[in-house]
């Protein structure tokens, strides 16, 4: 507890744990709804969303646009941990009314509101601008369930195997 006075900074939540805005929920979540956006009308479920958003960070290593994220040892454990964020990201959004969770015979999908298309479509910056180009990159390419699979199996193999895509990578 900070002294009287004294404010604590705003990265800390109750029981002392420290918040960063990169790779929080928060972030995942837009990159989330980038992806929702970008394939809307179709709806997109869990194992998906983590798929392409690893095609979308690590694009260069399957051939695809420059990598947004620099290529580092051991990124595929990113995995795990993705599937994780992605579900506290959809939360957050479904919570600000930017997307909604849609049944179908295939289980649980998530999918943007117009509120969520919106709120895209105004953001401006640059990063933004170049998570829509990959994210409409990976979803031309990677979207069906089986693709989703696929990738995420290629992931895993080189991180069993220890060896690299031959793609362009981060540059």
């Amino acid at each position: 507890m900070s002294p009287p006075g004294e404010r604590q900074p705003p990265h800390l939540v109750p029981g002392g744990r420290t918040v960063t805005p990169l790779n929080s929920p928060l972030e995942v979540g837009v990159r989330a709804l980038v992806l929702l956006s970008e394939s809307h009308p179709l709806s997109l479920d869990l194992t998906q969303l983590v798929a392409l958003d690893y095609l979308v960070l690590h694009s260069g290593e399957f051939d695809g646009p420059r990598s947004l994220h620099p290529d580092l040892p051991a990124r595929e454990g990113e995995l795990g941990r993705k599937r994780e964020l992605l579900e506290q990201g959809l939360l957050v959004l479904i919570r600000a009314g930017l997307a909604d969770i849609v049944s179908s015979k295939g289980g649980l999908m998530y999918a943007a509101t117009e509120t969520g298309l919106t709120f895209i479509e105004v953001l401006e910056a640059p990063y933004v601008a170049s998570l829509r180009e990959r994210a409409e990159w990976a979803l031309h390419h990677y979207a069906s369930l089986t693709h989703a699979r696929s990738v995420t199996h290629q992931i895993i193999n080189r991180a069993a195997t220890g060896s690299a895509y031959g793609g362009g990578g981060h540059g």
